[in-house]
């Protein structure tokens, strides 16, 4: 699935270029995951609809959900919090994956798993980008 995006800045450190959360790297790459998240859980059999496929496409729609509502506080304290509840579900997604490769469920699993971290890495910069400028302030 291809998915249409704003122009794309080419760095997070430089945050005074971003004019909304959909500039960020770290939100683009999360709304991926979520499509991703949405077909791969399809293949997933009918009985895991209220288990594993419910709780997988809500820990994704999380982690870029989190990363706009922290962007919209406007406090760095708080932006990082909301970042890493963020990390956090891409880390829950990242468990749910692995629990789906485990019991053999049909799913490209292993790609969805490199998404999260990748998405975790991201943060992680984000974030120290943020106390960062929080330390100069």
């Amino acid at each position: 699935m291809t998915i249409a995006t704003p122009a794309i800045k080419t760095a997070e450190s430089n945050a005074s270029a971003f004019k909304s959360f959909r500039d960020l790297i770290a939100w683009q790459k999360s709304m991926d995951l979520v499509c991703r998240t949405y077909e791969q859980t399809k293949m997933l059999p009918p009985d895991e609809r209220f288990g594993l496929i419910a709780q997988m496409r809500r820990s994704a729609v999380s982690v870029a959900s989190n990363i706009a509502e922290g962007w919209g506080r406007h406090a760095g304290a708080e932006y990082i919090r909301f970042l890493e509840i963020a990390r956090g579900s891409a880390y829950e997604l990242s468990t749910q994956c692995e629990i789906c490769m485990r019991l053999a469920m049909p799913g490209e699993w292993g790609i969805v798993v490199e998404n999260c971290e990748e998405i975790g890495r991201i943060l992680n910069g984000l974030m120290a980008s943020i106390r960062k400028s929080m330390s100069r302030a």
